[in-house]
């Protein structure tokens, strides 16, 4: 039962403008985040076991296949950080893609922990749509950040190698 009752098209109303909201603040306080506070991996963002080093994600999610039709919004804001337009033979720029990953990651973490507050004016048929929504919006792009981020971390390694050696 919903704490406060308001009529379904305010209800309707409500629900787009907290998403939109939401994802907007998130977005711009994630973009705001000092890249200091990203250079490292976290107990959050370090690589598991079960993720097999990358394996998971290519061999069971074939996110190499999907990975690409996802929107790409790390140059919204200014000053912000194009993924798709990266190549990896700079290690500087690899570094800043591999600390993007993480700025992504929390970003869509932060967006999906907005979803229990539907609860407050919604029936419950209503906060599990909105629940869903928030696994569909950012489920598949936190994955996404972490098979990149273990695939750039191999890349970066192996750039640090060739430069050690020549």
């Amino acid at each position: 039962m919903p704490v406060l009752v308001l009529p379904g098209w305010a209800v309707g109303m409500l629900n787009i403008g907290i998403w939109v909201g939401w994802f907007s603040a998130v977005g711009y306080l994630a973009h705001r985040l000092p890249a200091r506070w990203l250079d490292r991996d976290t107990w959050w963002t370090r690589p598991r076991t079960w993720e097999l080093r990358g394996r998971f994600y290519s061999r069971i999610l074939r996110i190499h296949r999907w990975k690409d039709r996802l929107p790409e919004l790390g140059a919204v804001f200014a000053d912000g950080f194009a993924k798709r337009s990266v190549s990896g033979g700079n290690p500087q720029v690899v570094a800043r893609f591999i600390c993007e990953t993480r700025r992504a990651e929390y970003a869509h973490l932060g967006m999906f922990a907005i979803w229990p507050v539907f609860a407050l004016f919604n029936p419950l048929w209503a906060v599990v749509v909105n629940a869903c929504f928030a696994i569909a919006a950012n489920l598949p792009c936190l994955l996404v950040q972490r098979y990149n981020r273990i695939r750039l971390t191999r890349v970066a390694t192996a750039l640090t190698r060739r430069a050690s050696r020549g």
